[in-house]
């Protein structure tokens, strides 16, 4: 598959989620879990610190800060997950700024706040490295960032299986990283990772597909590609089958907190 240009990359973005922010906002699997509770705790925002949550999704990061008492501005690629993320917001009371911004050009200054996150969401990204570059430039010195999202197994013929499925499910995933490359990338940036911790986050296979509108014939090649799956790929996923029915399996996320030095 011949590589895509940040713009198409950034435009298939757009054109997944349009359509499918509310089902975002109502994901089991973004709105909590103990890696959000993690990420949130480590964090430690208080009220008053300006908090930026980057590619927010359905808001779930967000409204977490925002029930801190900390200054939120979300910003997202997609005016319409921007929406739904507004609408979560209200229905627990809670405020945020809500920004549409690329994450690798942040509109915003130098040094502008405490707090950055981006949760479930940099596999999209054209140019992770440029993100964390930005990550590290609008945090103040001292500043902390918070990270989280899916890694893939250490062999490599079973990680680019892994990454091959997530994109059949979603041609918007662009790509994933084992723990030791997203590591890397964020330390490149100039951040220092205090805490890292490898969770679990079961999937189940029907819903999973669904909040991407597969078709029966992707439905079916995912179910495929899984049964013919090396071992590494297996061992990492963890299928779960009823019969020759694929109806759940794991991936694991890395979630990380890293400090702006100063």
């Amino acid at each position: 598959m011949a590589a895509r240009s940040a713009d198409e990359q950034h435009d298939l973005s757009r054109e997944r989620f349009a359509s499918r922010a509310h089902g975002y906002r109502e994901s089991v699997l973004h709105a909590g879990g103990p890696d959000l509770d993690w990420l949130v705790e480590a964090l430690a925002a208080r009220p008053g610190e300006s908090a930026l949550d980057v590619a927010t999704g359905g808001g779930h990061v967000a409204l977490a800060l925002a029930r801190t008492g900390a200054d939120v501005t979300a910003c997202d690629l997609t005016p319409e997950m921007l929406d739904a993320a507004g609408m979560l917001l209200a229905e627990h009371g809670c405020e945020a700024r809500f920004v549409v911004a690329e994450a690798a050009a942040l509109p915003f200054d130098d040094a502008s706040f405490d707090v950055v996150t981006c949760r479930i969401a940099a596999h999209h990204f054209p140019d992770a490295a440029a993100f964390f570059a930005e990550a590290a430039r609008v945090l103040r010195p001292g500043g902390r960032f918070g990270f989280q999202d899916q890694t893939l197994p250490p062999e490599p013929t079973s990680a680019v299986l892994t990454d091959a499925f997530e994109r059949l499910r979603d041609p918007s995933h662009n790509q994933a990283y084992n723990a030791e490359g997203w590591t890397t990338l964020i330390e490149r940036a100039g951040l220092v990772v205090g805490q890292s911790e490898l969770v679990d986050k079961l999937h189940d296979f029907a819903e999973w597909t669904s909040r991407q509108d597969c078709d029966e014939e992707t439905v079916a090649r995912l179910t495929q590609l899984m049964a013919d799956a090396p071992e590494g790929m297996r061992r990492w996923l963890e299928p779960e089958h009823d019969g020759e029915r694929l109806v759940a399996f794991r991936n694991r996320h890395l979630v990380v907190l890293a400090r702006k030095p100063g």
